[in-house]
């Protein structure tokens, strides 16, 4: 089992390792005690992975209520987050209390939310099942919903207690939702560290899946504890995310967020070469990273469908909107656009 410690207010530690899922009651009770414990999971994972929590849950002390969601994004809404909401006053939960999310990033973010909510903030824990949710969305205490006009428009910076990533777990996933969680791996390797490149260029996640996932939690944790309210920094984490939010809301969620930052890290990159900001090469190993994991680097909106959607996102700041760039293979910078500007840039991209 390998451990980082993400140094926010609280600190926490994120454990990678097998089998964690079995043992998680031990795990919780070293940061929370025995309690009214309320896991939130969704109808596929809740199948597989419920039974074995709750058990260890209780064989720890704990009592388990359970909440479950359909899976999909369709269920990260406000409509969802109020239900759950009212479940947990009708259930009399109260701040000494602790919400624990079994699931991928639908799960996380709408479990974390709640619990920065109701009663002003309380404590949860991650159990993230998908790639995805291990590499990235689990890690950092960002919370949310979405809105009919965008992707977690509405949220807060909430820090679990605790996170456990179960690399079983992966044994488990489809081809299609282990790619999605590549999208997430390749630009961590593109942000940060080329290594990780090199292990995905090769058998990828056969031998090294616990390499990788801590890899990935490394990096997330030095920039959120550099920028843990996403104002400089952190940014850099959005390589991919800005024309990807926009590509995933004009699908109306049916492409899966992973796949949307990988065809955005693909539009950001071409775009790039073609304005001389990047060597020809980085694009050259990211498009063949992304064919051979799956994923497409192509867009089949307009540049000017684009900068509408991306101009509605979050990261958008007065009249300009700060774009992730790559500068070398593991190496990305902040690039400030005007939003004037951008629909050229994308253009560029396409």
């Amino acid at each position: 089992m390998r451990t980082v410690e993400i140094r926010t207010a609280p600190a926490y530690n994120v454990h990678i390792g097998s089998g964690l899922l079995g043992q998680c009651g031990s795990f919780i009770a070293q940061v929370h005690g025995p309690c009214l414990a309320v896991l939130v999971t969704d109808s596929f994972v809740d199948m597989i992975y419920s039974s074995s929590v709750v058990h260890s849950l209780k064989e720890t002390g704990y009592r388990v209520e359970k909440f479950v969601i359909p899976a999909g994004e369709k269920s990260k809404s406000m409509e969802t987050y109020m239900k759950l909401l009212s479940f947990l006053a009708e259930l009399g939960v109260t701040r000494s209390d602790l919400i624990v999310a079994l699931g991928g990033g639908v799960v996380g973010d709408l479990a974390g939310f709640a619990a920065a909510t109701y009663l002003r903030g309380m404590d949860f824990i991650q159990l993230p099942t998908s790639f995805l949710a291990q590499v990235d969305s689990s890690v950092g205490g960002k919370t949310a919903v979405d809105l009919p006009q965008g992707k977690n428009l509405v949220g807060a910076f909430w820090q679990p207690r605790l996170v456990l990533c179960d690399v079983k777990c992966l044994a488990t996933l489809s081809m299609e939702t282990l790619a999605d969680g590549l999208g997430e791996t390749i630009k961590y390797g593109m942000i940060a560290d080329a290594e990780i490149l090199r292990i995905l260029q090769g058998d990828g996640l056969r031998d090294e899946a616990e390499s990788v996932i801590y890899r990935c939690v490394k990096i997330k944790a030095d920039v959120v504890e550099a920028d843990e309210r996403d104002n400089g920094p952190r940014q850099l984490l959005n390589f991919g995310h800005t024309a990807g939010h926009a590509i995933e809301k004009h699908s109306r969620f049916t492409l899966t967020h992973g796949r949307a930052v990988a065809i955005g890290m693909a539009v950001v990159t071409r775009a790039c070469v073609k304005r001389g900001m990047v060597d020809r090469s980085v694009l050259d190993v990211l498009e063949s990273l992304l064919k051979k994991n799956g994923l497409s680097d192509r867009c089949t909106l307009s540049a000017a469908e684009l900068a509408r959607g991306a101009l509605a996102d979050k990261k958008r700041r007065g009249e300009s909107i700060t774009l992730v760039v790559p500068a070398s293979l593991g190496k990305c910078v902040l690039f400030p656009v005007s939003t004037a500007d951008l629909e050229a840039f994308f253009q560029d991209g396409l």
